[in-house]
């Protein structure tokens, strides 16, 4: 198994770390910072660096229950001893980019009480599908001002990992319109951003709503009859 860093500290960017398999496209690590996808979250970029050779890391995904670490061209031997570096610039944009997304979904939740159908997120951009029958242009102005204010009003964001039982106790938790956590998973992770939302949640985030910055909702549109979308744009941070 591959400890996964950003499970208990997103910010750290590079660690080192020991081959434990080669494949024919990429390598299993020990211990990794990258983030493998999922949840309308993009996997991390980066590099691996052994002495003076450095190997692109294009993509890291699960397969077969172990996390590979998708390498363009040669491959490090399996028991080297690499420095796995994050494309740091990228892995930030996505924490706020998904903190604003959460940012989105408690505030619509809390004033409208629209549950989540669909999502998706790139690095400063994402868009967000609601159960809503109507969408007009005052709304979507009102949304945005909503959800800045919860940016300026600088909240912490906590996480946690609690027993599934215990985790479903917790109302509205999950906050899509399907439960998509499968019954085999017995602990639940949740992201919390203080006074405004509470969610099961596997992706990266920032520590406080104040660093997402602000938040411009730059589209919308009907994807059905109760189905509404709003996609969102992030300025970028120097």
């Amino acid at each position: 198994m591959t400890t996964l860093a950003y499970l208990q500290d997103a910010y750290i960017k590079v660690l080192e770390a020991v081959v434990l398999e080669v494949g024919e496209t990429g390598v299993v690590l020990d211990q990794s910072p990258f983030y493998p996808g999922g949840g309308g979250q993009p996997s991390d970029e980066g590099k691996l660096i052994s002495n003076d050779d450095v190997y692109p890391v294009s993509k890291v995904f699960r397969k077969d229950g172990k996390i590979l670490h998708e390498i363009k061209g040669n491959l490090p031997d399996k028991g080297a001893v690499v420095q796995a570096v994050l494309d740091w610039e990228r892995r930030y944009n996505l924490m706020r980019t998904h903190t604003a997304m959460h940012i989105l979904c408690g505030v619509i939740w809390r004033d409208y009480q629209a549950s989540v159908t669909g999502g998706n997120m790139e690095p400063l951009k994402g868009r967000m599908d609601f159960e809503f029958e109507h969408m007009q242009k005052e709304l979507v102005n009102e949304i945005e001002e909503k959800v800045n204010m919860e940016v300026q009003a600088s909240r912490p964001i906590s996480i946690r990992t609690l027993p599934r039982e215990e985790a479903f106790k917790i109302p509205d938790l999950i906050r899509t319109k399907v439960n998509l956590l499968p019954e085999g998973i017995l602990e639940v992770r949740t992201v919390e951003i203080e006074g405004l939302d509470l969610q099961a949640d596997g992706g990266t985030h920032v520590a406080n709503t104040k660093e997402v910055g602000k938040i411009r909702i730059v589209d919308y549109k009907s994807k059905g009859k109760i189905n509404k979308r709003l996609v969102v744009s992030l300025e970028e941070v120097r």
